[in-house]
């Protein structure tokens, strides 16, 4: 039987059975009533009628905001939407305190009024509601406690709203990047791009209504893999708003379930603005030690150059421009390659900027792709990833959520979800996770009301990855004042700048405010405008954030210039030294003046302009609110030998000195190998060097013993010799980390599998090239076990032709072996020649066209002498569809 699974009672609790039943539940045959009135006007109503189904409405101070809404959940087993009758009703109340490392108020605390519900269906099968209610909105769930596994087939979930509702609504699109429309909740049917199939349409979350003084934000509260996503569904010309699961399909889960909090954010604007209601819904953090997660602003060069991810050159120009000003991060998108990262990244980190790096959700879908790149990138040193095109909300994406968030936290990787589902809560629970995109951002175009209706719907829920600032944007369509104020107006753990060190350069009043720029917050306030449109015909939004004694302040208007006025009351007692930035004939203008909480700041703004503003307590003398910009000293770390050959077993001494040429000296410096980042079977002896002080002038020096492990095959590998010091920023920046290393070029002996040996370049005709496993689809490690007519090969390379490896032989092999053909997971399609060429292109030796379906064709080649050896896959003549060019057991027999 399916039952509810009912929360201890905390004493204390409500007991209002009877109670007169408000507007919202006028037409029950029973209803029961949950609030909080000591802590909050909003009451939730739960209405039984006459059919044994399900209603919930919502009142704030009395008046209607909710219409009641059907409940109910269908099973595999049951349907409980109907027949219901109550069997008992617990209550108690939740209080949740917790600190965040991400968002909009680090501190929280909330207390809700909870009452859960049990109802007993036709057939005995029991459903459990829980109804929770708090100051700043209404939520509730259903609880199935029977054992074993559950397939919940829909719910009757429907939030209704009068169809005269202002509505600010987005068609549902799994990236969530649709622009939003503001119409009614009557006919939110007629937005644009329609997502409709008949006269119903879908709308994703969050959808923001507006009832007489109202305001009521629609969403949903801890999805993860138990269940899918979920949107709304609308039927044209009602006020009904019915929760619908992912593709419309069943979920399947372990019970007992406890399902998504569906989740009403209700009252004025400030309140949505500074509601954190979605998080605290949330399950606790699974991270107990967080401080290694540390969210922060970064440049990035993809929004204004999509090819200079590939760059190593100007990804350095990047690097430097983030050392020079402050930032914490550079994130190197599409096109990063893994021969140059871990250098780029141990030039980044002696300047003091670590390096978050972009992913293809392809490359990290399964357990064995994570469990290779993670744990790699992480010895790189890179801090964090971004993840991109995951597009889906159902359960199975859930679930690899689920898999991705455990393995980034155990290996201490911060993660930025980008083409991804919207935060639910997420960033309380998994405390790593510094932004999600879901957000139709600077990278899809500008167009300033939208940029008005994210600040009351989208940046509501959780960390939005906008990526603002790019200044330099050919055609801008918002002023520079604008783009100054979204990256305060928008919360996001991780920043993303848009513009490149040249556009940030060309707007030195811009750079001097990013400089300052938190990335979380201590308080949030809603200051002034408003989804609707002013008097004057343009929309406005200004949002103030507090960091420490510093309040930040961005305000951004669409449509024609107006004044845009500021209350100061969030101010506190006292002066104030206030710096604005607005627009000044198409520069950047900043004054200062001095202000108190009784003052309104009042900025005269361009068309599609706005401003953005600092303040912090006055003091006598003081002229500015400016913070200093700390950044780490140059150093020189050179390494005795740099490069050296040794063969297994052998020992390399390896000397060390670490300078600081100039400057003040240095704190807390150590000296170092990185042991847990030696190969496997490698050692190292010798003692770590360190110094309370380190003047400018002073060496520190180091000697090891590093010992080649006995079993390592041969290629190249790399011994990391590392110093650390106090970052001269201070607080809780972390030490700076520079470092060089060793690398040692083992020679290769005996037999020598291909697929082991790192590869000078590589091209593909589709998706990377893969190691012991054929080419699969377009990510990385995504293929399947290398099979030809019928023969697994648990060694190769597996291909997409036209594609081609070069590996280094050191001039030390002599025979070059594989047995090679089309994968059979094509089918029997495709048709490839397999070719290997010695140094400057030599032909060795070929193959005739092999077919797909055709046996396994043996190649060998003379490869004495040869130093670079070229594997080539070449198409067959019908083009490189289905071409996946297999190298069974490729191997080399080498000197010994």
């Amino acid at each position: 039987m399916i039952g509810v699974a009912v929360p201890a009672l905390l004493g204390g609790g409500l007991v209002v059975g009877g109670a007169a039943p408000s507007t919202a539940a006028r037409h029950s045959s029973d209803a029961w009533t949950v609030s909080d009135p000591a802590r909050s006007d909003l009451s939730a109503q739960l209405g039984l009628d006459s059919a044994g189904e399900l209603h919930l409405a919502v009142d704030r101070g009395g008046a209607p905001v909710l219409l009641p809404g059907r409940l109910g959940i269908r099973t595999g087993q049951h349907d409980l939407t109907t027949g219901l009758r109550l069997v008992r009703r617990k209550d108690r109340t939740v209080h949740e305190s917790y600190r965040m490392t991400t968002g909009k108020q680090l501190r929280r605390s909330a207390t809700m009024k909870e009452a859960t519900f049990t109802f007993r269906g036709a057939d005995g099968a029991e459903l459990g509601v829980a109804v929770r209610v708090s100051d700043d909105g209404v939520a509730y769930r259903y609880l199935l406690d029977g054992k074993g596994p559950v397939t919940v087939t829909g719910e009757a979930s429907t939030f209704d709203l009068p169809t005269d509702a202002k509505a600010w609504v987005q068609p549902y699109v799994t990236s969530y990047e649709n622009e939003r429309t503001e119409t009614t909740a009557g006919a939110a049917n007629s937005a644009q791009p329609k997502t409709c199939t008949g006269d119903t349409c879908s709308f994703g979350y969050p959808t923001l209504f507006q009832t007489g003084n109202t305001y009521v934000l629609l969403t949903e509260a801890d999805v993860d893999g138990r269940y899918s996503g979920s949107h709304l569904d609308h039927v044209d010309g009602s006020g009904a708003y019915s929760v619908a699961l992912a593709d419309n399909k069943p979920v399947t889960s372990q019970g007992p379930l406890a399902t998504p909090w569906r989740t009403a954010i209700v009252g004025s604007l400030d309140t949505l603005v500074g509601s954190t209601l979605v998080d605290d819904l949330a399950p606790p953090s699974k991270v107990k030690d967080t401080s290694w997660i540390r969210p922060g602003v970064d440049d990035w060069s993809w929004l204004s150059d999509g090819n200079s991810p590939g760059n190593f050159e100007r990804q350095k120009d990047f690097v430097d421009y983030a050392a020079q000003h402050g930032l914490q991060y550079t994130l190197v998108d599409a096109g990063w390659q893994a021969s140059w990262v871990p250098e780029l990244v141990r030039y980044a980190r002696a300047k003091g900027v670590d390096v978050i790096l972009w992913f293809d959700w392809n490359d990290l879908k399964t357990q064995q792709q994570r469990d290779d790149w993670l744990p790699r990138v992480k010895a790189w040193g890179v801090a964090g990833v971004k993840v991109d095109y995951m597009y889906s909300d159902s359960q199975s994406t859930f679930q690899w959520y689920d898999a991705i968030l455990r393995d980034t936290a155990k290996d201490r990787l911060m993660i930025d979800f980008h083409g991804a589902t919207i935060p639910r809560g997420l960033q309380r629970t998994w405390p790593q996770v510094m932004s999600v995109e879901a957000v139709r951002g600077e990278e899809n175009g500008q167009n300033p009301t939208r940029d008005i209706f994210l600040a009351f719907t989208r940046n509501i829920v959780g960390s939005m990855d906008y990526t603002p600032t790019w200044f330099s944007r050919p055609d801008r369509k918002d002023s520079l004042a604008h783009e100054l104020a979204l990256p305060v107006v928008y919360e996001s753990g991780w920043t993303s700048l848009g513009d490149n060190p040249e556009g940030f350069a060309a707007q030195p009043v811009a750079e001097r405010y990013i400089e300052q720029l938190p990335t979380t917050w201590d308080e949030t306030h809603f200051v002034s405008g408003g989804p609707s449109a002013q008097p004057a015909g343009d929309r406005q939004a200004v949002i103030a954030r507090r960091k420490g004694d510093r309040w930040f302040v961005g305000g951004i208007l669409a449509g024609a210039g107006d004044t845009m006025k500021a209350p100061l009351g969030f101010l506190g007692k006292g002066s104030w030294l206030v710096e604005t930035i607005g627009d000044s004939g198409g520069q950047l203008k900043r004054t200062v003046r001095t202000v108190t909480a009784k003052d309104t700041l009042a900025v005269p703004a361009a068309a599609d302009g706005g401003f953005a503003a600092l303040a912090c307590p006055a003091a006598k003398g003081r002229t500015d609110c400016e913070d200093p910009v700390v950044t780490a000293p140059a150093t020189t770390l050179t390494l005795d030998p740099s490069a050296t050959t040794a063969g297994p077993g052998a020992k390399i001494g390896v000397d060390a000195k670490f300078v600081l040429p100039k400057g003040n000296a240095l704190r807390q410096v150590r000296l170092t190998v990185d042991r847990d980042r030696l190969p496997a079977g490698w050692r190292a002896t010798g003692p770590d060097v360190t110094a309370a002080s380190l003047p400018a002038g002073r060496t520190l020096g180091g000697h090891w013993s590093v010992t080649v492990g006995k079993d390592q095959p041969g290629g190249e590998a790399d011994v990391p010799v590392v110093a650390t010091y106090a970052n001269p920023a201070g607080g809780k920046a972390p030490p700076v980390h520079v470092e060089e290393v060793v690398r040692v070029s083992v020679p290769l002996h005996g037999t020598v599998y291909a697929s082991d040996q790192p590869f000078l370049t590589q091209t593909n005709g589709y998706g990377p090239v893969e190691r012991d496993q054929s080419n699969g689809e377009a990510g990385g490690q995504d293929g399947n076990p290398l099979t030809i007519d019928g023969t697994v090969y648990a060694k190769g390379l597996g291909m997409n032709a036209p594609g081609q490896v070069q590996i280094d032989l050191q001039g030390r092999c002599t025979r070059f072996e594989a047995h090679v053909g089309v994968d059979d997971e094509t089918g029997g399609q495709g048709s490839v020649t397999f070719t290997v060429l010695g140094d400057d292109g030599k032909q060795l030796a070929t193959t005739d066209v092999v077919r797909g379906g055709q046996a396994a064709v043996d190649l060998t080649a003379d490869v004495t002498g040869v130093h670079t050896l070229g594997l080539a896959a070449g198409d067959g003549g019908d083009g490189k569809n289905y071409d996946h060019a297999d190298w069974g057991d490729a191997r080399l027999t080498c000197a010994d």
